[in-house]
């Protein structure tokens, strides 16, 4: 199937997807409801709410105590929507997350607003940036990340459409927006938005439309054609296509904005190891908290643009030339000490 280039059509933020997606799922279904915390104009529940107020629960400051509500509504058959910033949806809930939510196999849905570094002048301890880490590692959690604003809506819809937990993770800032009403999204399933054959650039959320800039640098400055992957669903992972991606490319380099330890690079990291190592970059925020700044700004500072997928690109093409020319498998290789 041919792909068509993805064109830049205008900036809006994932949260405002979000936001529609819920007042989309109330329309179709009644048993949709959603909790606030207090801050509904700022994570965009307050769209549901001015559209279905009778369905529209205010549990003031106490996130912990929305989430125990929002599971006795699911497993009272209703749908609930719970969204508060990230730094407190995924980690201040993180037992009510664990034993309330995935534990019961409850079908409470979890929007993570404000998270990544792009929170800005907010500072570190809003900048929530390793909770992809915890929470694909709960049981019976589905982890989305929408690359930009249909995505984001499509995906709220999704995640109310099927039965178990979810988190969606989104932004506050506006981030481009690249893709259609037309353009396909499944929870589970990977996207392929530019074809290669030299290397793969495996992405997830703002980091997508960096990846496919660094694409065409790469292809314009050195002749190298890259293969650019949206990777919204974390868990469960695509391993079809991350798998046939390091087969068919040899190289895989991950950009996502988020720490590297455990995130989405480390999600595709396990698949490639298993079923087909290859040469691997990760691109993302390095073993540290944020700090206050506008999104742009932090992004340049912190290391999250194309310019850093562009050398990663390089650097690993190197590896791949270099290390893999020669790489044996295990049952190849002999010992000078036995003992070993």
């Amino acid at each position: 199937m041919k792909i068509e280039p993805l064109k830049l059509l205008g900036s809006k933020p994932t949260r405002h997807g979000f936001g529609e997606g819920l007042v989309a799922l109330g329309e179709e279904n009644e048993n949709v409801v959603v909790l606030g915390a207090d801050i509904t104009g700022s994570v965009l529940t307050s769209f549901f709410q001015n559209r279905f107020p009778e369905r529209f629960f205010s549990i003031g400051i106490a996130e912990q105590n929305a989430t125990t509500i929002a599971v006795g509504l699911a497993l009272s058959g209703k749908i609930p929507f719970f969204s508060s910033y990230s730094a407190f949806a995924a980690f201040r809930n993180a037992d009510q997350m664990r034993i309330s939510v995935c534990y019961n196999e409850a079908n409470v849905k979890i929007g993570g607003g404000h998270s990544g570094i792009t929170v800005g002048p907010d500072g570190a301890t809003h900048q929530s940036l390793e909770e992809i880490s915890f929470l694909r590692s709960l049981p019976n959690m589905t982890l989305i990340v929408p690359c930009d604003y249909h995505e984001a809506k499509k995906a709220t819809i999704a995640a109310g459409r099927m039965t178990g937990p979810v988190y969606i993770r989104f932004g506050r800032s506006a981030v481009p927006m690249f893709t259609t009403e037309e353009t396909p999204f499944e929870i589970g399933k990977a996207q392929i938005f530019r074809e290669g054959s030299d290397i793969a650039i495996i992405a997830c959320g703002l980091m997508v439309w960096q990846a496919l800039l660094a694409a065409e640098e790469l292809e314009k400055r050195k002749g190298i054609s890259a293969r650019v992957i949206n990777l919204a669903t974390i868990k469960p992972i695509d391993v079809e296509t991350v798998t046939l991606a390091a087969r068919q490319c040899g190289v895989i380099v991950t950009a996502e904005e988020h720490q590297i330890f455990g995130g989405m690079g480390s999600a595709v990291a396990e698949v490639v190891v298993k079923n087909c190592p290859v040469p691997m970059e990760f691109i993302g925020i390095p073993d540290r908290f944020g700090e206050s700044g506008e999104p742009d700004e932090l992004l340049e500072k912190l290391g999250l643009t194309w310019r850093e997928i562009y050398n990663g690109c390089l650097t690993a093409l190197k590896r791949k030339k270099s290390e893999f020319s020669s790489f044996r498998r295990p049952t190849d290789l002999t010992f000078e000490n036995k003992e070993v």
